[in-house]
């Protein structure tokens, strides 16, 4: 089960919106080990692109980095879908390298940037296999 803070969750969705008709793309860091989403980090689709994401090389390399640096791992990496549903494509799965991360997907699809109806969803993906988990969204 993913557990978020409410202030976490309305982040990711802000920022999915934002970025909408593109896909938007970032990481929840927290302290290795405990599997505690805190410090929200959005990041740049590089792709800039509706139905596609990709972290910039650079951006990335840093962010890694600072995360070594801070004692920190990406305990969510979340991105959009802007005319689907918020399940993960083939591409997504291909992608996901990070086997203890959950992996968050919105669907701006209803919404666009509007505020209105979205999902969110968050799934384990290991070894190409996907697993739907629960989202309890908690108070900070």
């Amino acid at each position: 089960m993913l557990t978020i803070t409410r202030e976490l969750h309305d982040a990711i969705v802000a920022h999915a919106r934002a970025d909408h008709p593109d896909e938007a793309c970032g990481v929840v860091a927290g302290p290795v080990g405990t599997g505690r989403p805190e410090r929200f980090i959005p990041m740049l689709n590089a792709a800039r692109s509706p139905t596609f994401y990709e972290f910039d090389s650079g951006d990335l390399l840093k962010l890694y980095r600072e995360m070594d640096d801070r004692d920190e791992e990406p305990v969510v990496i979340y991105h959009s879908h802007t005319a689907t549903e918020a399940y993960p494509s083939r591409t997504d799965v291909s992608y996901a390298s990070e086997p203890n991360a959950h992996y968050v997907l919105v669907s701006t699809a209803d919404c666009g940037t509007d505020e209105g109806p979205f999902q969110f969803r968050s799934f384990r993906i290991v070894d190409g296999v996907i697993t739907e988990e629960d989202v309890e969204v908690v108070s900070g």
